[in-house]
């Protein structure tokens, strides 16, 4: 029989600040929104947190695998994890006796111990009745041919903390301009890791750690980006490596910031040095099979594991010894001028990539947004739904998500299928990856 509730004991969920690169990946798929963040940490509200397990296998650093044996009436709070730059040590049997008083006493199940109530899917109903739940159908596996991925080499935790990279490219992949009194500032950057072991794959993710600390005196935490270039380097044969990186001049709802690591790298010249962890990502990772089809729907800085996935198929078919299947993909930015790597897409051959472009801020002209682009395609995009040898790749900021995995659910739905079944094979098959942000 279980205790009391006030005596209860829970195995409490936390987040690792010293490993957390706040990527924004477990707060997304929570499904019952207990975890949080603000400027400095990510959090788990012990009331809310229901051991779904969720957020577990999608955390690209392991740093959301972390408990605490509490006792519930005295579980952290928010407050106390949201100032906390190190995990607190677990407390002794004696101290948490100590901290529970007379209800020691009581006999106690853990609720770790319990059997753990079954996860619910989302529910689905596009008309708005209930929330369509997108991360509900992120896999969390890689597809069953892609490279294996080595991660964590170099953090806080590893046994070195950090390596060091040297700068040996800074290109600017956007127009010089304004728009709607916005600066819009991408650059391409090359790291070379010299003799350090730092093997990568397309799809996965870095941490940068910029110099100095933040306006409490504390060293700045690290930010992740997204590797721009295929497993064998920018430049191949190269222990090399390159990044698409905005420079963050506001914050999301339009007030003017200065974003640390964003202005710090942007503003790096040839031959600088920078302090890099990782790597990170063991699921967003491109199909190896001959004759694979990869869908890759974008926008912004979100185009740069796509142009590592494309680089690579590129490369292979260059050297004429792998069969690769199609390549679709659906591009979206505010103007043309905002969209990086626009020319070099340009001149892909047209029977290599499929390309579609959506603008939704161009002068004169209606808004369109990428899933607008996909509906356009709902014929083709069908035939690919229904192919297990198709894989879907969605990265971006977070409010494209929904209405990517809604656009396929209308295509599915369009053509006579049932997205439930379709919707639980991509996740079930590693065929569609959310990395949004």
């Amino acid at each position: 029989m279980n205790a009391p509730a006030e005596a209860a004991v829970i195995k409490q969920h936390l987040i690792d600040p010293e490993i957390c690169i706040r990527c924004n990946t477990c707060e997304a798929i929570c499904p019952v929104q207990a975890i949080t963040h603000d400027s400095r940490n990510y959090v788990v509200d012990a009331d809310k947190c229901n051991w779904c397990n969720d957020c577990i296998s999608p955390c690209p650093t392991g740093s959301i695998d972390n408990y605490r044996t509490m006792p519930r009436i005295k579980a952290y709070s928010l407050a106390e994890q949201l100032s906390w730059d190190a995990l607190p040590v677990e407390l002794s049997a004696a101290e948490r006796a100590a901290l529970m008083g007379d209800a020691a006493a009581e006999p106690v199940t853990t609720e770790a111990e319990a059997e753990p109530e079954p996860a619910v899917e989302a529910p689905v109903d596009p008309t708005g009745q209930d929330t369509f739940k997108s991360a509900a159908y992120g896999a969390t596996l890689p597809p069953w041919s892609a490279a294996h991925a080595y991660t964590n080499l170099y953090g806080p935790k590893a046994v070195q903390k950090s390596v060091t990279a040297t700068v040996t490219g800074n290109v600017r992949v956007t127009e010089v301009g304004k728009q709607a009194g916005h600066d819009y500032d991408t650059h391409h950057i090359v790291l070379d890791f010299g003799s350090m072991p730092f093997p990568v794959l397309e799809g996965q993710s870095i941490g940068i750690v910029p110099p100095g600390t933040d306006a409490k005196g504390r060293p700045h935490h690290a930010r992740q980006y997204s590797i721009a270039s295929p497993r064998n380097g920018e430049r191949p044969g190269y222990n090399n490596l390159s990044l698409t990186i905005k420079r963050v001049l506001e914050d999301h709802s339009g007030q003017p910031v200065r974003g640390v690591a964003s202005n710090f790298m942007c503003d790096l010249q040839v031959g600088d040095k920078v302090e890099v962890i990782g790597p990170f990502g063991t699921s967003f990772l491109m199909p190896n099979h001959p004759r694979s089809n990869i869908v890759m729907i974008c926008t912004g800085t979100g185009s740069a594991p796509m142009r590592a996935m494309t680089e690579w198929r590129r490369r292979l078919r260059t050297s004429g010894k792998f069969e690769g299947g199609k390549l679709m993909l659906f591009f979206g930015a505010r103007t043309q001028q905002e969209l990086p790597y626009f020319g070099p897409l340009q001149n892909l051959p047209k029977d290599f990539i499929d390309t579609h472009f959506a603008f939704s801020r161009t002068p004169g002209q209606p808004k369109r947004y990428v899933q607008d682009a996909m509906r356009e395609r709902a014929a083709d995009l069908a035939v690919l739904l229904q192919d297990p040898n198709t894989y879907f790749y969605v990265c971006g900021l977070k409010s494209m998500e929904e209405g990517v995995v809604l656009a396929l659910h209308d295509v599915a739905t369009q053509a006579g299928l049932n997205w439930d079944t379709v919707g639980a094979s991509l996740k079930r098959e590693g065929r569609l990856h959310l990395e949004t942000y």
